[in-house]
């Protein structure tokens, strides 16, 4: 075929491949149950509404607040398991579904703010303290992964540091009865959960949050002033 001199080609985006994104979703599933030994379990997903582009949350509410990254039932605790054999029943049945880790079992998530938690991850790099597992999610948040048991010892670890709740920092423990979406799972359009330090078969351990909690406090002290001088 003959090409207009100078004419410039038309790009075509890559489409994805949903096949491709479901395998992407157990694999990193079955990932964690095995070789993490976390319970996991399959969340809402996202669907393509009205408009170009547009998504929905599989749950139906059009105004969810984590559009394919929640909970899809109501005993999503119960069903949680790091059984191989069950993991891939439960994705074969909702092959696009999240990828969910109950907290409180084989650990807690201690969540900050982004420029917080990444500032904090430079001073305990500094300090060579290690952090343990971290992710980054769309909503712009840090979770740093930490032995279980970690809200009593924030709250400890705070007011022997002079501050009266952890919300006065913008920081948050998710322990027993509650989650966190694992990577790759996705936000509606706004990007997918990554890992900042990844777990692996040789960083099973996870650190004592007594051990993070005068940076995490620090760093979060110091986005809180940043943030009221912009």
């Amino acid at each position: 075929m003959n090409e207009t001199p100078g004419a410039e080609a038309t790009h075509v985006p890559r489409q994805e491949n949903s096949h491709d994104r479901s395998e992407e979703l157990l694999s990193a599933a079955l990932r964690y149950a095995e070789d993490q030994h976390w319970d996991v379990v399959p969340g809402t997903w996202t669907e393509t509404g009205d408009g170009a582009g547009a998504q929905r949350c599989s749950c139906g509410d059009a105004a969810c607040r984590a559009p394919g990254a929640h909970p899809a039932r109501r005993d999503w605790q119960a069903a949680a398991t790091s059984g191989p054999t069950t993991v891939r029943r439960m994705w074969a049945k909702h092959p696009r579904a999240a990828v969910l880790l109950p907290t409180g079992r084989a650990f807690d998530v201690v969540d900050v703010a982004e420029d917080a938690g990444c500032l904090a991850l430079a001073r305990l790099e500094r300090e060579r303290t290690e952090p343990g597992p971290v992710a980054a999610t769309p909503d712009r948040r840090i979770h740093f992964f930490v032995l279980p048991g970690a809200t009593a010892k924030v709250l400890e670890g705070l007011h022997a540091l002079g501050y009266v709740s952890p919300a006065a920092l913008d920081l948050g423990v998710r322990g027993e009865g509650g989650w966190v979406a694992a990577p790759p799972t996705r936000f509606g359009t706004s990007g997918s959960v990554q890992w900042v330090r990844r777990p692996t078969v040789s960083n099973t351990w996870l650190p004592d949050v007594a051990d993070l909690i005068s940076t995490l406090a620090y760093a979060c002290g110091r986005e809180r002033i940043a943030a009221r001088r912009r």
